[in-house]
């Protein structure tokens, strides 16, 4: 049986969410989680079924998360991105601050910035900078990460 471990996302406003998920992989650097999406969503043109995969990747010293969508034979449905800060990966939970931009690579290798609009007026300007800097990282190159999630991802499957 898988370890269980929970992911706890906090927004800017101070509301917290969370989420059980079943640990893939872990380090010192980084922790890999597994969740099953437990109906069908849809996010801008992305339709993620029910069951489908979400593999979260979460590290302390990046300025993101990434959730890796995958459909039931593994093929990609998308990347998503969340701008983050204060990450901490513990032995039973992965707590973490969502500063409300998004960024979702979808395979035909848009790279699409969602909730800048989300953004207080008040933000302060290190917070601002922290934002369009992982979001500058995180379009810079959309195929070769996408490229890079889906050996990683491929991988780790692979393993489990």
């Amino acid at each position: 049986m898988a370890e269980t471990i929970t992911e706890i996302k906090t927004t800017l406003a101070g509301e917290e969410k969370r989420f059980d998920c079943e640990l893939l992989a872990r380090d010192e650097s980084e922790t890999v989680v597994v969740y099953r999406m437990p109906r069908e969503v849809e996010l801008e043109d992305v339709r993620l079924p029910e069951n489908s995969i979400s593999l979260g990747y979460f590290w302390a010293h990046k300025p993101f998360n990434a959730y890796h969508w995958l459909d039931d034979d593994g093929r990609t449905l998308a990347l998503y991105f969340n701008i983050s800060d204060g990450t901490r990966l513990g032995a039973s939970e992965i707590a973490w601050r969502d500063l409300a931009v998004d960024v979702l690579i979808t395979p035909d290798l848009r790279c699409r910035v969602l909730d800048e609009d989300e953004l207080p007026a008040d933000l302060d300007a290190e917070l601002r900078a922290h934002i369009d800097a992982a979001r500058e990282q995180l379009c810079a190159a959309p195929a070769q990460t996408l490229d890079a999630f889906r050996a990683r991802s491929a991988r780790l499957l692979a393993e489990a």
